[in-house]
């Protein structure tokens, strides 16, 4: 099993830094809710279907997000494949994602392989409750995640410039008969998601 490796002193202080400036996007979310639950996206992107939209019926949480991108879809779709804590990371705030450890900067050729039921962990022991699996998925084109209460899509399309437009989308149910588990969905899809478009901008 690939590991990363572990964040040299300067690595881990820039990550602090990063959580500390995130803190007050963080802190303001709901504030902010309508930008960040479609960053990025057109209106017809925002209503466009995507995989897994039947999945999740009675979902609290929607968010379509887009970016376009200078590379072709087999470019960018190694890059998810990766994806995961003690995997590639998150490319996000690191100190928070991936236990510090710095995310990849370049295509791990061992962490390529993608099948169907595939953790994409977000914790270092994958569960249902702590991790996405791979639902589905078509090479270089799209790939869906579940977990019991969501559905995250990714949709990569080739742009007439050689690139992509990568549009994500995130349905979440909020199950309050789990209380501790329905609080964490909050906190993570309505505060710390708001974090994603910051990330993808820098």
């Amino acid at each position: 099993m690939v590991r990363p490796a572990a964040p040299t002193w300067r690595q881990l202080t820039a990550e602090i830094r990063s959580v500390v400036h995130d803190l007050p996007i963080f802190l303001t979310a709901p504030l902010y809710r309508s930008r960040h639950l479609r960053w990025g996206a057109t209106s017809a992107e925002v209503v466009a279907p995507l995989p897994g939209d039947s999945l999740m019926s009675r979902a609290q949480y929607k968010s379509t997000r887009a970016i376009s991108i200078d590379a072709p879809p087999e470019a960018v779709w190694p890059w998810l494949v990766q994806v995961g804590c003690l995997r590639a990371g998150w490319y996000s705030n690191d100190l928070l994602d991936n236990l510090a450890h710095p995310s990849a900067t370049t295509i791990v050729p061992e962490l390529q392989h993608l099948e169907v039921g595939q953790w994409v962990p977000m914790s270092p022991t994958p569960t249902d409750r702590s991790a996405l699996k791979v639902h589905s998925f078509e090479p270089n084109r799209w790939m869906l995640w579940t977990t019991p209460d969501s559905t995250w899509a990714w949709q990569l399309t080739a742009t007439g410039n050689d690139g992509t437009r990568l549009v994500t989308r995130i349905h979440s149910r909020y199950d309050w008969h789990n209380p501790l588990f329905a609080l964490l969905g909050v906190l993570l899809m309505e505060f710390a998601e708001s974090l994603a478009p910051d990330t993808i901008q820098t």
